[in-house]
């Protein structure tokens, strides 16, 4: 057992003598895996929507080094924005706009009509605004006194965001 790993000991019934191990650690791909497999199934059998998907966007210089990227996941006709960076550097040159055009366009493409993202306060919710992304919601209690700001956007026309 790993020294990042915890496990204890407790009954899982209190009636009767079996014994449940709940176990703490830092990483374990194989759970994930299996969360995400259980979720994706209980959400399909309540929605009827399965098909779901996920996509990248990168820069890469001509030194072979990220400019920048975006991850993102499809369900449903709704795109998320995972991630979004830009290298320091590259910041001024417009990747960030030229990237999150590139994901619209694939969630477009993928029969996605809307995008939800967040965005902490000291990060960049004042550049998905510029795009068009409204604001629904806040998150209060990130480190530092900032918040987490949640936005969405309609890929096919006045956003309803509220």
């Amino acid at each position: 057992m790993s020294p990042n790993w915890t496990s204890l000991a407790y009954s899982a019934d209190v009636t009767t003598d079996s014994v449940a191990t709940l176990t703490v650690g830092d990483r374990d791909p194989e759970l994930s895996k299996r969360l995400d497999d259980a979720l994706t199934a209980f959400n399909a059998a309540v929605t009827g929507v399965s098909e779901q998907g996920s996509f990248f966007v990168k820069v890469i210089d001509e030194d072979g080094e990220l400019v920048g990227g975006l991850t993102a996941w499809t369900w449903g006709g709704l795109c998320g924005i995972a991630m979004l960076w830009v290298r320091e550097d590259r910041r001024k040159d417009g990747w960030g706009s030229k990237i999150l055009q590139a994901a619209e366009a694939e969630a477009l493409r993928r029969g996605c009509d809307r995008v939800a993202v967040s965005s902490f306060t000291f990060q960049a919710p004042g550049f998905y605004q510029r795009h068009g992304y409204e604001e629904t919601g806040r998150m209060l209690g990130i480190p530092g006194g900032h918040e987490d700001v949640h936005m969405f956007k309609s890929l096919t026309g006045p956003s309803e965001a509220k």
